[in-house]
């Protein structure tokens, strides 16, 4: 350490070399603060990834259902067109009849 200067604030018998020190503090200090930054940052970003996560999979959740419901819709729709075709036709043989009582 003596070639690099010494810190008075961490060894005794130390000639005060104020710049080192005041350099070495600040290093230290700067590491210390960039690693809370750093970790601060990295659970904010991953609380929102998992906001977005949870987010996403409610849509996926909410996608899958609205498909459930087309093809229920669907089936629906074929039904009443069948049904709609019975009465049709039904309706066409009831014309017919009438027509073959009235001659």
């Amino acid at each position: 350490m003596s070639d690099w200067g010494c810190i008075p604030e961490l060894t005794n018998g130390c000639i005060d070399m104020t710049n080192s020190s005041s350099t070495y503090f600040s290093i230290i200090v700067g590491v210390i603060i960039g690693g809370l930054i750093s970790l601060w940052i990295y659970n904010r970003q991953k609380k929102t990834s998992e906001n977005q996560d949870a987010i996403l999979q409610h849509i996926q959740d909410l996608d899958e259902n609205h498909d459930k419901l087309l093809k229920r819709l669907e089936k629906s729709e074929e039904k009443h067109q069948i049904t709609l075709d019975a009465i049709l036709n039904l309706s066409k043989k009831i014309d017919s009849v009438i027509e073959k009582q009235e001659k």
